[in-house]
């Protein structure tokens, strides 16, 4: 869509940042978007929020000089509207030709793709372990990641590539040497980016039990497995064995403080079983998963938080603004966490989404089987995540 050569308009179109937009959405302010993006796209993966409406039309309905009276009675006229695509290009057109009939319409630069750029840093202020651990939130795809750090050290956990040098500047910023880059698992949903930090001198390290997938790089990289521990100034990232959503599933215990779940266990939904071996495998993976939650995850204190690799816009956040919830709250709220296991595998075979846009590129991307550029590699992981095994909130049903 954005490739076309559309025709520039007579009137002034300003331009909104995604940084401005997340702003605006994030004080609660009444947001009005028009998404020119096609109707697949945009049931697909949009931008939402308690205060946003959001409203699609396609951009080629701005194409004839004169717009159908319908097209036009969808946009309102007593506010401004902030046009959006996916890259900038279609709503600006679309914004001017608006304008230039009496709307006030403005367009958010670089569209869907500048708002998939948006990478926050909060940090997770009910974690009582050595150092600070901040939770990394890409709110375009629901996407989070951590960092630990004290004494002059840091870890990252599940870092994504597109932000390889934010990483690295971020622990400049912090005055820590970034020392560790662990994934929890081979992700599907986004590319990641341990080799690309391993690259920059930091040590890389994945769980032992996912390199029988068909992992390349494995002779590059520290091997988790279970039980093991990697020191981080005074806090300790201990190693725990969670399979299920993949038989690599490993999830990291923070000083004991929080347990970085990957896609194993979310504050809203557990893990979808299907990614690895696909819908013949998914009864024995939910099984797995089961026997992980009650056995490695529940066990652990009350008070333990959990934080996964995802949140979804079921999710709400916490009071700090992280995604995260302690374990008595989850079992409390979601009844999946005390099912029996054949209700358990049941319900998580009975409401899997679709499977995440491009996860048969991204998966062999991961295992270093397929490369990608950073262009595309960015390119294959726009979207929604889909790791979930529901679209809703498990939580309170």
């Amino acid at each position: 869509m954005d490739d076309m050569d559309f025709p520039t308009s007579d009137v002034p179109v300003e331009s909104v940042t995604p940084d401005e937009l997340k702003a605006s959405i994030d004080a609660g302010e009444d947001v009005t978007l028009l998404d020119a993006r096609m109707e697949s796209d945009y049931e697909e993966w949009r931008i939402d929020g308690e205060t946003v409406e959001s409203i699609n039309v396609p951009y080629f309905e701005f194409l004839d000089e004169e717009i159908d009276e319908d097209v036009l009675a969808q946009i309102p006229k007593d506010r401004t509207v902030t046009a959006l695509c996916a890259k900038g290009g279609a709503s600006e057109f679309v914004a001017g030709a608006l304008n230039e009939r009496g709307y006030e319409v403005n367009h958010l630069e670089e569209g869907m793709n500048g708002w998939a750029r948006i990478y926050e840093a909060v940090e997770v202020e009910r974690y009582d372990g050595a150092g600070t651990l901040l939770q990394y939130q890409r709110p375009s795809s629901g996407c989070l990641g951590y960092v630990v750090y004290d004494d002059g050290e840091a870890a990252v956990i599940d870092p994504l590539r597109a932000f390889t040098d934010r990483y690295l500047e971020d622990a400049d910023e912090l005055g820590v040497e970034l020392t560790y880059a662990i994934d929890t698992h081979i992700h599907a949903d986004h590319i990641s980016g341990v080799r690309n930090l391993a690259d920059e001198g930091v040590e890389g390290v994945i769980p032992e039990a996912a390199v029988d997938r068909g992992v390349t790089y494995a002779d590059e990289m520290t091997l988790a497995e279970d039980g093991d521990e990697f020191q981080v100034g005074n806090a300790t990232i201990e190693t725990v064995s969670t399979p299920g959503h993949t038989s690599g599933m490993t999830s990291y215990l923070i000083d004991g403080e929080l347990l970085a779940t990957g896609d194993g266990l979310f504050i809203e939904s557990v893990a979808r079983p299907d990614l690895e071996e696909g819908d013949d495998g998914a009864p024995e993976a939910a099984s797995q998963l089961y026997k992980s939650l009650q056995e490695r995850v529940l066990t652990l204190p009350d008070e333990t938080l959990i934080g996964g690799a995802h949140y979804s816009d079921a999710a709400e956040p916490a009071a700090d603004g992280t995604y995260t919830a302690p374990i008595g709250q989850l079992v409390d709220e979601m009844d999946a966490l005390t099912m029996d296991e054949d209700e358990f595998v049941d319900l998580i075979l009975s409401d899997m989404p679709p499977r995440p846009a491009n996860y048969e590129d991204i998966i062999p991307t991961n295992l270093g089987q397929q490369e990608a550029d950073d262009d595309e590699a960015f390119e294959l992981e726009l979207g929604p995540n889909n790791c979930a095994a529901s679209k809703g909130s498990l939580a309170g049903d």
